[in-house]
């Protein structure tokens, strides 16, 4: 029993070295989309960072493919021990489940949640050119010419597009939606006037709003974003429910060292929270969250629940 016992004492001593020690090796983050979205971006700023808090090497790897989820399948399959995680927006965790067939993963078990990094909500647009001036003129248009008044996302199911579904269905209105494959070529149409309208995340939109290229007619979220801060909520303008904030987060594969999730999401809070990182990411229309496993969890679960449910009412489909 003795050396039982000690052999326990040992292992334990042994495994809080190795975790006192990490990273002993370098840490890949995997993103799994192509580079050059908000969500590379937020996950260069972290890796760039993070060695100055927590030492070692950390490189950005992106795996794009199936909305996401292939990166997050290569998560799930990768050793539990701190060196492979996840940087992704929230497609993968919360939205992608319930739109692709044979997912490779269980977003909710598979997965260890870290942090949700920064969130940004999305803005509903129109070309300049547009006869709509308000929210309450466009919905009068939807109501008027029902299942006409065309509205562009980054792609089926992405939370613009679901941004859109979502708002059909708290107005009991009908649009149509336009798919394209990624944010650019979407707004690109959009400042073209080829399209009607659009969600767009804030970050993607802000300046070609200041610009005056398309005409804000109101903010997802529940309070008014300080980047524009003359544009009224979609709440404020009668519709209730429609609030979608778009998320960057990071977690692992499930299973991870408790030691290890608290040393990373401790390190990326600092990040964040840095005025020199702060500013910037503020600068685009991000807000930091920087939350804790336990409260990624909890929302992880909410959002999912929600995604779900508008998914299957609207019947929406990834074709």
């Amino acid at each position: 029993m003795k050396k039982t016992l000690a052999g326990l004492a040992l292992a334990a001593a042994a495994a809080t070295s190795a975790m006192a020690a990490y990273p002993e090796k370098p840490v890949t983050l995997v993103v799994p989309f192509p580079p050059g979205g908000s969500t590379d971006a937020i996950a260069r700023v972290i890796a760039q960072e993070l060695p100055k808090k927590l030492g070692g090497t950390w490189v950005v790897d992106n795996k794009p493919g199936a909305t996401g989820t292939i990166g997050a399948a290569f998560v799930k399959r990768a050793a539990p021990d701190g060196y492979t995680l996840f940087v992704s927006s929230l497609g993968p965790f919360v939205i992608a489940p319930h739109l692709i067939k044979a997912v490779q993963y269980d977003a909710l078990k598979d997965l260890d949640p870290i942090t949700v990094a920064v969130q940004a909500p999305n803005v509903l647009v129109v070309p300049a050119s547009s006869p709509y001036k308000n929210v309450a003129e466009l919905i009068a248009g939807l109501k008027k010419t029902p299942g006409k008044i065309s509205f562009a996302s980054s792609g089926a199911g992405s939370s613009d597009h679901l941004s859109a579904e979502l708002f059909w269905q708290q107005t009991d209105t009908s649009g149509v939606h336009i798919p394209y494959k990624g944010g650019g070529p979407a707004i690109n149409d959009l400042l073209g006037a080829q399209v009607d309208a659009a969600f767009v995340n804030i970050n993607s939109i802000i300046s070609h709003i200041k610009a005056g290229k398309v005409r804000a007619l109101g903010v997802a979220s529940e309070k008014r974003n300080t980047l524009l801060p003359d544009l009224p909520t979609l709440a404020e303008q009668g519709v209730k429910g429609a609030e979608v904030q778009s998320w960057q987060a990071v977690a692992g594969p499930k299973g991870l060292p408790a030691e290890v999730k608290t040393k990373v999401r401790d390190a990326i809070a600092s990040i964040l929270n840095d005025p020199a990182v702060k500013d910037k990411l503020v600068a685009q229309g991000f807000e930091i969250v920087a939350d804790t496993p336990e409260h990624f969890a909890k929302f992880q679960a909410a959002e999912f629940a929600r995604w779900k449910n508008l998914i299957e009412t609207r019947k929406i489909t990834a074709d």
